[in-house]
């Protein structure tokens, strides 16, 4: 079953994002997170949407996604952040369940359209990707730390 995130779900939902850090290859210090995850989530005028995805009391995966602006559309698209499922619970149509419920949430908030990145080596996501119909751009992302 795929919900939206409750705050009881926020220490497992740290654990994912510490196993979706290590799939793709990055460090990930979960310090500090949960209070500005919690504040990001249920503060008036939500910085992030979470949705997660759990089998008994267990989360297996979650997706989280920002609302932003684009210039050049000068409208606001929907911005996927995060999409992760636990190893075990692939395959099982989870992934395809997430993007539908994102596709709903960014029509409940006026967007235009869903975006997002993978990383390239990410094969199975980028045939998952590209067998909904999206399209993608070849982009470097970069990051600079303040």
């Amino acid at each position: 079953m795929i919900r939206t995130v409750e705050r009881q779900d926020l220490p497992q939902l740290l654990v994912l994002c510490g196993d979706h850090a290590r799939y793709e290859g990055a460090t990930y210090d979960p310090a500090g997170k949960l209070a500005q995850l919690e504040a990001a989530i249920w503060s008036p005028q939500p910085a992030l949407f979470v949705l997660v995805a759990v089998e008994g009391d267990t989360l297996t995966g979650y997706a989280s996604a920002t609302r932003e602006f684009s210039t050049w559309d000068a409208d606001y698209f929907l911005h996927m952040d995060c999409l992760y499922i636990s190893e075990s619970h692939r395959g099982h149509g989870l992934g395809y369940q997430f993007i539908e419920q994102l596709k709903q949430l960014a029509r409940q908030l006026r967007c235009t359209h869903l975006q997002w990145q993978t990383p390239a080596d990410n094969h199975s996501a980028v045939r998952f990707y590209q067998r909904l119909g999206a399209t993608s751009k070849d982009k470097k992302r970069f990051f600079l730390a303040l």
